[in-house]
């Protein structure tokens, strides 16, 4: 059941999904094989998504197929531009993938996974990725001007509080965004810059550069927990931060994924192990501040794609959100195989 604070509903345009698919007609000369490989030929999923000036570009996992099962490939991230947010070109070359750069350490050779992208108001956007070196899952950061060209920054967590947190597992941040002028916009509160991170937890941290990020505490100096999984819903094994948060005139609304327990230990309307969409409600001066959670899903595997892939469970995985002539446009990986989108048009009372 939807509450008045939260965005929706999102729906599926007729027949426009999947959006993305794996190919294999694209080759890239890898710098950490050393040969050309094609790189998005295993599958395509958890995108990212921005609007910028007249088009919505997706940038988006891509597998090539050197192994089996999932984590086990490498992942690149790939560029494709869209005037209407359903049909899509695309760059034959990825945009970020592991290099024989600085940070080989951390991307070798599982790749950059995952993405997440949001854009300042002087037009420049930042990206948070999962770094995979197939030891530890940790979230990095990379900026450009153009979606096309990006610099890496390396581990968000690697200066905080001496370095504590950077051999941490860490993954999924959504920075919190805004709507000005008519584009969706990175936001600050208390004069920094704030996300919320993680799986099992929806944790949080601030940055004043957008580059060096610190987790926000709590009074034991530990990982501050603002959302846990719950027991017989249908986020009992995780809360996944989704998309870059956005605050509305209600509070600041986080979209998540979350995954479902099996058994009795998770909600069995829906299938064990199935990642659906939901959305927290924080307070307006409150970032931490929970003040609302919707009890069941709003977003669902629904489709075949959607439920048979390399994650036969069942994905609807939230990552990208557009803001772009007066809709939501949500974009999604389609169980870890293919890219879909919904879109939501009723948003008259929630800016």
């Amino acid at each position: 059941m939807s509450h008045p604070w939260s965005l929706g509903p999102f729906v599926r345009p007729e027949g426009a999904n999947p959006v993305l698919e794996p190919r294999s007609s694209t080759d890239f000369f890898c710098p950490m094989r050393k040969q050309s490989v094609k790189w998005e030929e295993g599958d395509v999923f958890n995108p990212a998504a921005v609007a910028t000036g007249e088009k919505i570009v997706v940038l988006y996992r891509a597998e090539d197929k050197s192994g089996v099962g999932i984590g086990k490939r490498t992942s690149r991230i790939g560029y494709a531009e869209s005037t209407d947010g359903l049909s899509f070109s695309r760059s034959s070359v990825p945009v970020l993938y592991p290099c024989d750069d600085a940070f080989k350490e951390i991307d070798w050779p599982g790749g950059c996974e995952d993405p997440r992208v949001a854009m300042t108001e002087e037009g420049q956007y930042v990206m948070l990725y999962t770094s995979w070196n197939r030891k530890k899952p940790r979230l990095s950061v990379a900026t450009s001007w153009d979606l096309k060209h990006w610099t890496k920054h390396g581990l968000a967590f690697l200066k905080a509080y001496d370095g504590r947190f950077a051999d941490m597992p860490s993954k999924s941040a959504s920075i919190l965004t805004k709507v000005k002028d008519g584009r969706l916009v990175i936001d600050k509160v208390d004069g920094k810059y704030f996300m919320y991170w993680g799986e099992y937890a929806v944790h949080a941290a601030v940055s004043e550069n957008l580059v060096d990020w610190y987790p926000v505490l709590d009074e034991n100096r530990q990982l501050k927990k603002l959302a846990l999984p719950r027991k017989g819903y249908f986020d009992s094994q995780m809360t996944e931060c989704g998309p870059p948060a956005v605050r509305t005139k209600h509070g600041i609304v986080l979209l998540y994924n979350g995954k479902n327990e099996r058994g009795i230990k998770g909600d069995t309307l829906y299938h064990a192990g199935a990642y659906c969409g939901g959305q927290l409600l924080f307070d307006k001066a409150d970032p931490c501040k929970v003040v609302g959670r919707l009890n069941k899903p709003f977003f669902v595997p629904e489709a075949s794609f959607e439920k048979s892939g390399q994650y036969a469970d069942g994905t609807v995985f939230i990552e990208g959100l557009a803001y772009y002539k007066r809709k939501l446009y949500l974009y999604y990986g389609c169980a870890d195989s293919r890219v879909g989108v919904a879109v939501c048009a009723d948003i008259e009372n929630i800016f």
